[in-house]
Parts: C-alpha cells; structure tokens; sequence
C-alpha cells in the first residue's frame, strides 16, 4: 500500500500510536503529539523547606497550597545547596561540576570549575526543543559567566525561544540589574515596577502568545523566581497580613511548625527538633524584637507575592485551556539562607547586581541594621541566621551546607491529565539531575548523544514518573558536593561532612534531623560509603575544596607578581 508517510503522521498527531510508531520523527519535531504534556517548572529562590503552607509554614500560599491538595508533595527531593550549582544541575540533568558550575562564577581553568554552563551539556529547553517543543524563559538565569558582552550562554542561546529575566544571581527587586529581553540588555519600565510581577506578567504573556498560535505544539515554559533571596523589599500591602504573626519568635514557630509537619505526615514524631543555631539567643533574650520580626513579615511578604502570581499564571493555563495537559512541578534551589548582608557588601555589589540610590535618588542603605526596618527600596538586608532556622524545621543548618537544612525543598508535582492521585505524599529520595528525566520521558524525547557539534555526557538523572504511581524510584545513590561540604545517600544511610570537620553517618529512616552521629557504631557502611564517594568525585570533576583553594591563592599571588 503505497501511504504519504507525512501525511500519515500529521493525521495521527493525537494518538500515542504515532508516537510509538514513528519517535524519530517525534523527535525531529515533524509532528506534534497533542498528547504530550506541556511543561512547566517553577524555581523559587533561598527558601525553606517549612515555608509553604503546605509544608508546614504560616506563609499564606494558597495557589501552591492547591496544588499540592490536587497533586503529589514529595517529602525528600533534594537540591544542591547553592543557587548556581542547583540551576547547572536542574538544567543539564547532570551534577554542578559536570555542567561546568563547581563553585559559582569565577573561572577556575578547571574541568568542572568554569564558573560558565558547559557546552558538552544540553539544557532541558535545547533537548525539548529538538523534539519539537516550543521553550519560554522567564527570571534568574546565574549559570553564565559573562553578564555583558559575550552572550553565547545566556538563555536566548541555549533552547528558550523567549526569555525576560536577570543574567546574575540577585537583584533589587525595584531595579534590577543585568535585566535582558532574548539577548537584549532592557531596562525596567514604569514607576510601580517590581520584578516579582514583572516575572509572572512575562510568563502570562509568553503563554498567551502561544496558545494564540492555535498550534498543537506543546511548550517548556521554566519560570526563575528571585523570591525570597534578599534583598527584604516587598509592598505594604503584602508586609502588613503578617504584622504580629511572627511575634512569638524563632523559638516557638520552629515547635509549631514542626507539629505542623508531623500532622501533615510529612515529618516522622521521633524526629528529633534540631537545636537553635548557637550563634542566636532565646527569641526572649533577643533585642530589637519589632524589628526581627519585621524581616521575617517582610521574607513571608515576598513569598506571598509569588505565590499571587503563580495563581494568576494557572487561571492563565485554565483561561486558554493548557491546564489539564500541563504538567507543573515546583522546587528551591537551596535551604534558607542565614547571609548576613554587611554594610560592605555595597563595594562588590553596586557595579554588578544592586545599585546605590532608588529610583527617586535616595541613598540605598545596605546591611542589617537594627531599627531600619526593612522593605522599602530604601534598604538592602537580609533575615538572617534566626529566621533561616525556622525556615529549614526541622533540619541542620542552611544553603551552603549538605546537611538536610541545605539540600531539603519542597518539591510538588500536578497534572490533571497524567497523575490520577490527589493530595498524596511521595518519600521517595530524589534529587535535580532526575527533574530533566522527568521532563523527557513525559515528552518523549531522547536524550541527544551530541549537540551543536559538541559531545554530550551522559545524563546522570531517573525519571519521577514511577513514583507519580507511587512505585519504587529506580536512583539508589544519591551525591552531593559543594564548597567541600560533602555527601552521599544510599538506601537509610546518609554520610555527611561540614568542611573542615570529619565525616558524620545518620540512620535517615530513625534520625533525618541528624541529631545522633552513629558513625563510630557502623565503620564499615562509613568506609563503603566513602569510597563510592571518591568514585563518584574522581567521575564528576569534584575536586577537593582545601586543593581549589591553594591554586586559587597560587594564583592570586601569580598575578599581583606580575602587576609589580
């Protein structure tokens, strides 16, 4: 029988036969499946694991509260600890240093420590859009070295067909700088500008432009919200529904919040509460109460913020009838953050990502200051080391650092049309390079071997999508590194190293607050452990902090040589 193999095709767009069929061309972009899902990926910026409402938190998050009551939470998917190299891995399906972001953005003249996202990497939006998707961009990029001139990482150039956001890691949310349409350098418009809003109008635009194509073709669309990362500036309005709801202190929210999460099952009750960070007082014995809690209104206030824009980006999806085939998955990219903003810092930042006076010619005051009260654009602080406690309950530490306050967020995962079950718990570990496995196995695109001529290491994540039935996930190792805080997961073991101290072994399934170090009762399981470790680092490009750090000072004395 002699068919128009095309023809064929395009007439059985809709119908996973065509699919199973004929992936090849599904995957050249020949035809597009209306069966597969549209795509979108929501990453917020420095927030806790206990925020959300629907994880525990007093932050009135009502839009993502509905859909984790209408989805899946996952309980531990895992981040990388520090913004950039969470985004590298997001991105690439691969870890920080196999994309090229080790550390964060200088260029170390080393394999895996380039500060720039690797071209033998492909991002989720290239490999998606050789299958024929279209890929939409919206807020922090933070994994290209050159914020200026040379633009050949920058989103427009590596698979999103649109993009509005930032090339840096932080910005005043009123001014911000490096602010770039496609690849473009913009400045923001109009006197009311905020960039939290401006990043969810974009993202409205970008969907509505698409579905007026009137074209089946489904979409990626990753939204990069800098919410909640300092600076502290929000709107009156939002700071105000949280005057007084945080007057009881650092303290008693973290107990709450953790009974919280045991109600939710999100928590186990035999977790240990981990101690108050040391270097902070009793909330009774704190000075300058009024303003305390100010910073922490004002933290929730952008959280808040957001989440009144992701409601209007899913009425968006409802509105143009995307919503029951989009797939939404939503994440952190690290832990809380205990940084303590410094009058100083204004010497590093006001060239690259804040500027010195506010739009009306006002000097900007930067640093914690007790009794300057935070949010208006007039300030530049952070929440600090107290807050940051109570937004990773009931864990250890912050971003930076491997253990669970680090690497801990909250990951939720909707889809009308592809996941049956409805506000269910998934404890199934995780972590980022297993987000782009997600994507393309739900898409059904291949993961390409090569990409624009360069050579392309192997993808290093498992799909979710088992685990949307809550089947077993087929990752059984999990690793992290990150500024020599060092980790790795296997099954209920958990080895974790702060750097400079020694290594610590934790039952994850008894002690996920890792409050009892049983390391000296299992030596053995400590030294397998270890040495799947320096397998993983020696495969992955990790090179040990304390060596970066001497060839840095090496170099640095190398080049003030040469300057006399």
């Amino acid at each position: 029988m002699n068919i128009n193999r095309r023809q064929f095709i395009k007439d059985l767009a809709v119908t996973a036969t065509a699919t199973a069929l004929f992936p090849e061309l599904v995957n050249a972009g020949l035809f597009r499946n209306a069966n597969r899902p549209n795509i979108l990926l929501i990453l917020n910026d420095d927030m806790g694991y206990s925020d959300l409402g629907c994880y525990g938190g007093e932050v009135q998050t009502p839009n993502l509260d509905s859909l984790a009551a209408n989805g899946l939470r996952y309980t531990q998917f895992y981040n990388t600890a520090r913004c950039c190299p969470s985004r590298a891995s997001l991105l690439t399906g691969l870890y920080p240093q196999q994309a090229g972001v080790g550390h964060m953005m200088d260029d170390d003249q080393l394999d895996g420590y380039r500060g720039n996202l690797s071209f033998n990497a492909v991002t989720i939006a290239e490999a998606l859009k050789n299958g024929g998707y279209a890929t939409y961009m919206t807020g922090k990029w933070h994994v290209a070295r050159s914020v200026i001139s040379n633009k050949e990482n920058w989103p427009y150039k590596r698979g999103f067909d649109d993009y509005y956001g930032i090339i840096t890691g932080a910005a005043n949310y009123y001014q911000p700088r490096t602010l770039t349409r496609n690849n473009e350098r913009i400045m923001p418009e109009g006197e009311d500008y905020y960039f939290t809003d401006a990043i969810t109008n974009e993202s409205i635009r970008q969907i509505r432009e698409h579905a007026e194509k009137q074209s089946d073709q489904p979409f990626f669309q990753y939204i990069a919200y800098t919410a909640p990362h300092w600076p502290l500036h929000a709107f009156p309005e939002d700071i105000a529904k949280y005057k007084g709801r945080f007057d009881a202190g650092w303290d008693q929210l973290r107990r709450e919040r953790r009974q919280r999460m045991i109600d939710m099952g999100i928590l186990r009750d035999d977790w240990e509460l981990t101690t108050r960070d040391s270097r902070v007082p009793p909330w009774e014995e704190a000075e300058n109460k009024e303003w305390q809690a100010r910073r922490m209104e004002v933290y929730a206030a952008q959280i808040d913020r957001m989440d009144q824009g992701i409601g209007r980006i899913l009425q968006t999806l409802k509105d143009t009838g995307q919503w029951e085939n989009t797939l939404i998955v939503f994440l952190a990219d690290n832990g809380g953050c205990a940084e303590i903003v410094k009058p100083h810092w204004k010497n590093w930042m006001v060239p690259i990502i804040a500027t010195a006076k506010t739009r009306d010619g006002r000097d900007i005051q930067f640093g914690n200051v007790p009794g300057l009260m935070p949010g208006g654009e007039e300030t530049y602080q952070s929440y600090g080391i107290g807050w940051a406690n109570v937004s990773n309950t009931p864990f250890r530490l912050y971003k930076h650092w491997i253990h669970e306050g680090g690497i801990s967020t909250p990951f939720i995962v909707h889809w009308p049309a592809g996941i049956r079950a409805k506000n269910e718990l998934r404890y199934q570990p995780a972590q980022l390079p297993d987000v782009m496995a997600t994507f393309l196995d739900v898409a059904n695109v291949e993961y390409p071997e090569t990409y624009n001529g360069y050579k392309i290491k192997p993808l290093e994540g498992f799909s979710l999508k088992p685990t949307f039935r809550n089947k077993p996930h087929k990752r059984e190792v999990l690793y992290w590194e990150h500024e020599g805080n060092k980790a790795i997961r296997k099954g209920k073991w958990k080895l974790v190293r702060k750097y400079p101290g020694e290594w610590e072994l934790y039952d994850m399934e008894a002690d996920r607050t890792e409050t009892n170090n049983i390391i000296k009762d299992h030596p053995e399981t400590a030294g397998e452990l270890a040495e799947l470790y320096e397998q993983w680092a020696a495969r992955c490009d990790v090179m040990p902090w304390t060596e970066l750090q001497e060839l840095r000072k090496k170099r640095r004395e190398e080049k003030k040589n040469k300057s006399k």
